[in-house]
């Protein structure tokens, strides 16, 4: 009996390369496409909204997680489950306030830069990683939760980390998103 293909050894790590390869050559189109790293960074964004309004159905079938009761076991489910599923790293999770409802994800390592030196001439404002931002977003809203997802920090921009903002805005109803019957 043969192996399905997603058992082979080192499958995610060619299909993680594969991604970041062509997330490059996205990035690099937008630039092309948009004169303004406003509207590239708006749609990195959007599009991982949508990724993150699919994705989550599948991150809930995988990881087994069990309902979070408080902000902060949401920011650590995302860090050390969902980014160690997706991109294999585990971003070091602070808490920014005392209301306990906003957080960053401080990345060693961010993997959509693996191959990136430094951000395209003339780009200061572009947000490469914006994608992220959209993905976590979108996967919130999917379990009846508004974020303000930003980078606060990145190292491409010559700071000394990476780091990704999460300020939960408030618990969404949910009644508007079950489907009627």
């Amino acid at each position: 009996m043969s192996r399905p293909a997603h058992g082979r050894p080192g499958y995610h790590k060619i299909s993680k390369d594969l991604f970041v390869l062509t997330y490059g050559a996205l990035v690099a189109q937008l630039c092309k496409d948009y004169e303004k790293d406003e509207d590239v960074n708006k749609y990195l964004d959007e599009m991982g909204y949508g990724i993150g309004t699919r994705l989550v159905e599948d991150f809930l079938a995988r990881s087994c997680v069990r309902r979070c009761h408080s902000y902060s076991e949401i920011a650590n489910i995302i860090a050390q489950v969902a980014f160690k599923m997706y991109l294999g790293i585990t971003p070091n999770v602070t808490c920014n306030n005392l209301s306990r409802n906003e957080f960053s994800l401080i990345l060693d390592k961010n993997p959509l830069v693996e191959f990136v030196e430094e951000l395209p001439a003339g780009r200061p404002s572009l947000c490469y990683c914006n994608l992220l931002c959209g993905i976590i977003r979108g996967a919130l809203e999917m379990v009846h939760l508004a974020a303000d997802v930003t980078f606060l920090q990145d190292r491409l921009k010559g700071d000394s980390v990476t780091e990704i903002g999460i300020k939960f805005l408030k618990k969404l109803d949910e009644k508007k998103y079950r489907q009627k019957k």
